[in-house]
């Protein structure tokens, strides 16, 4: 069985993916990681009143007015080209009051995962040639 039939037959039998594990962890535990790791790192960029520091922003409505239940969006940056965002469950609001809230998020620049991944890494880069 390849990926692809592996994809659907996870989503045609409607298994709780939370659960699903490579061996070590499973994929519930990872995404919290994830959650976390974002936060703080968030967190982090707001505590810092460098000249450098990216904006920290959160928002329940997309640019668009459009909302998802039960989720929010934290960012860093709100320039295309530069953004930075995850949606979050509306559980971990509170744990992101230092972000600025948005009534509406900036125009999503269209980033892909890959994006975001390189511009995680351009930030802590940029970030380090400034201290």
């Amino acid at each position: 069985m390849d990926a692809n039939q592996i994809n659907k037959t996870i989503k045609e039998s409607k298994v709780n993916t939370d659960l699903i594990s490579d061996g070590y962890h499973t994929f519930g535990e990872l995404y919290n990681h994830r959650i976390e790791l974002y936060i703080n790192l968030c967190k982090m960029f707001s505590a810092d009143e460098s000249l450098f520091s990216p904006i920290v922003w959160r928002s329940k409505k997309h640019s668009d007015g459009d909302e998802w239940d039960g989720w929010f969006i934290l960012g860093i940056n709100a320039i295309p080209g530069n953004q930075i965002t995850y949606h979050l469950p509306d559980s971990k609001w509170d744990d992101c009051s230092f972000a600025i809230d948005l009534e509406h998020a900036p125009k999503f620049d269209g980033h892909t995962s890959d994006d975001v991944l390189q511009r995680l890494k351009d930030l802590t880069d940029e970030y380090l040639e400034f201290e």
